[in-house]
């Protein structure tokens, strides 16, 4: 992973590096009293002299190798506090700029079987819209989607979501006639509209699917259609199923060509699976991934590489006082021994002369 340069988050803290050579020159010593050479009649011999005694004192200085980890220490604790931070590699992500919602048709209808899956076996409509819209949704990495089913009634499945396993899970669980057994379309519609109302996205996508006429809705799908055009929300429409059916399941073709019509979306129609994974096909490449690029740096503190270094100076520093202090001690030792050695032997002899 690449690292960039190191920044001090409060760099105005390093003021405060000249703080101890202030203390130093504008504050008086450090004074401690020893007790040394005892004289009782210190005052009598002083009295003729017309000098009175006074306290003394002893300042400690230190040596190079004090000052040194002295300084050293309170340099890493002034950039600690300074937050140093490691500016490491740009991270870029894509935040969705659009809402797509999707409204499935499950309606008694759907479960006739007039279209082929992906294996060329014959299955009911829905399990058809399924394999199609699961395709579909894996491509909408970038778009937040939602999920609308209706029958006798619509509901929501899935509001607006970037998670588009859960969406594709969501529409895998669906079954016909959940709903009802009706087409309620324009209230589908409606319900979009105020599903798109608690959205903050400027663009809002809605595709409808379905196979029958509206028999069930309150609102009409076309005055739902003038409300959404005046939202700024854009419909597209596809119808599935076979344009020759009569009664319940016969197609609005005319209502849901004016609906795509009103609001600047497009209709589609498809009688087998082929033609509506290529309905589908066209939608992605109209309705392209459109996604706001943020991109931004992490920074991680490290300020405790410098806290390590200064306790790891203060401990050299000691180590190295420790090591060059023993030495000076065993010689003086030594020869404090071969004087007293010396001076045993010389009264030794003097005692054999006599």
């Amino acid at each position: 992973m690449t690292i960039g340069p190191i920044i001090l988050a409060h760099a105005w803290l390093l003021a405060l590096l000249p703080l101890p050579a202030l203390v130093w020159f504008l504050a008086p010593p450090h004074r401690e009293s020893r007790q040394g050479l005892m004289v009782p009649f210190l005052a009598r011999l002083a009295e003729p002299a017309g000098v009175m005694p006074t306290p003394g004192a002893i300042v400690a200085r230190g040596g190079w190798l004090r000052w040194l980890s002295l300084w050293f220490g309170w340099g890493c604790v002034v950039v600690a506090l300074a937050r140093p931070q490691v500016v490491e590699a740009p991270q870029t992500k894509e935040v969705p700029t659009r809402d797509l919602l999707l409204a499935v048709d499950l309606s008694g209808s759907m479960e006739t079987k007039d279209f082929k899956n992906a294996q060329g076996q014959v299955v009911d409509r829905l399990t058809a819209v399924k394999e199609v819209l699961d395709d579909f949704l894996a491509h909408r990495k970038g778009d937040r989607v939602g999920i609308i089913f209706f029958g006798s009634a619509p509901f929501v499945q899935a509001p607006f979501t970037e998670d588009l396993k859960v969406c594709r899970q969501l529409l895998d669980e669906a079954q016909v006639r959940m709903a009802g057994p009706q087409t309620a379309f324009g209230d589908a519609l409606g319900l979009a509209i105020n599903v798109f109302e608690r959205s903050p996205m400027k663009e809002r996508v809605l595709i409808a699917l379905t196979d029958g006429n509206d028999t069930a809705s309150q609102i009409p799908p076309a005055k739902a259609a003038a409300i959404a055009h005046d939202k700024g929300i854009v419909i597209h429409t596809v119808a599935v199923g076979d344009p020759r059916a009569a009664g319940e399941d016969m197609l609005d073709t005319a209502a849901l060509r004016d609906v795509a019509s009103a609001t600047g979306g497009q209709f589609a129609q498809a009688a087998d699976r082929e033609q509506l994974a290529g309905i589908y096909r066209e939608l992605d490449r109209l309705e392209t991934r459109k996604a706001q690029t943020i991109t931004h740096r992490p920074r991680r503190d490290v300020y405790w590489w410098f806290l390590t270094a200064a306790v790891a100076g203060s401990l050299l520093q000691h180590s190295l006082q420790l090591a060059f202090r023993r030495p000076a001690a065993r010689e003086k030792v030594a020869s404090g021994g071969g004087v007293a050695r010396r001076q045993s032997s010389e009264r030794a002899k003097e005692g054999q002369a006599a």
